[in-house]
């Protein structure tokens, strides 16, 4: 009973801790998005106290106004927190838009949902040029996403359909290149474009296809970590030491038998 009881403040202490450090988090982030957006804070209070006023003035009409105005102020906080996390949302995504790397951040920051499931894997393609090639399987198959210059992600984009075609046929592959030029999406709106795509699989057929890919992705990368070429003359010498002590092992067996 003791251990129980010690268990469950343990347990107790670390909820606290962690909501302390969240809210900690969440303060921090406030703190440094007040600074640099001037509009925030103006837009929050604008959301409390208007809708809390709009609910109060409805309220009037059948004499529930201070019902209606404590309604109304608990959804106008919700509404300045909606406002808060999708302009900080905003300013993440304009300080990571150009940079290498930034719509495998995006991708890989991606929830999953009711009948939504993403398997992302960063960086499957790229060239020295630092064009890159990032993998995502979800509901609606396969999407190759590009980062840098159309001309030379259109070969990594091909190399890429050729190999999924073969280790998952049938299932359809599209392909998006991330930037602010023509038939490219903006970074910031990467996300929401993916999750509008058509469902064509369900949950647990993302995780079969992701599951089969990934197992050859596991294959070839073990096969690239094997040595290539001619062994060194020491090796040689070894593994042929090697292969005498085993005929011999195996023919002392055979007598034996």
């Amino acid at each position: 009973m003791a251990e129980d009881k010690n268990a469950k403040k343990e347990e107790r202490a670390a909820k606290r801790a962690r909501r302390k450090e969240n809210w900690a988090q969440l303060w921090q982030a406030f703190q440094m998005q007040r600074k640099q957006d001037s509009k925030l804070v103006p837009l929050m209070l604008l959301a409390v106290i208007g809708t809390g006023v709009l609910f109060f003035l409805i309220g009037l009409l059948w004499r529930g106004q201070w019902l209606m105005l404590i309604t109304g102020l608990l959804l106008g906080v919700a509404i300045a927190l909606w406002i808060f996390s999708r302009r900080l949302q905003n300013n993440v995504y304009n300080q990571a838009a150009g940079q290498p790397g930034a719509a495998g951040w995006a991708l890989e920051n991606m929830r999953e949902g009711v009948g939504m499931a993403w398997r992302t894997k960063s960086a499957v393609a790229y060239n020295t040029q630092m064009d890159i090639v990032h993998r995502v399987i979800g509901v609606g198959g396969i999407v190759l996403v590009g980062e840098g210059e159309p001309h030379r992600l259109r070969p990594l984009f091909q190399q890429q359909q050729k190999r999924l075609r073969r280790l998952a046929p049938g299932v359809p592959i599209n392909t998006i290149i991330v930037g602010d030029g023509e038939d490219q999406v903006p970074l910031r709106k990467l996300q929401s474009r993916l999750m509008r795509m058509e469902r064509k699989y369900k949950k647990e057929d993302v995780h079969e296809i992701a599951a089969r890919i990934e197992a050859m992705d596991a294959a070839d990368q073990n096969r690239q970590g094997l040595p290539r070429g001619p062994l060194p003359k020491g090796a040689q010498a070894k593994m042929s030491g090697m292969n005498r002590r085993a005929r011999r092992h195996a023919e002392r067996q055979n007598k034996g038998k």
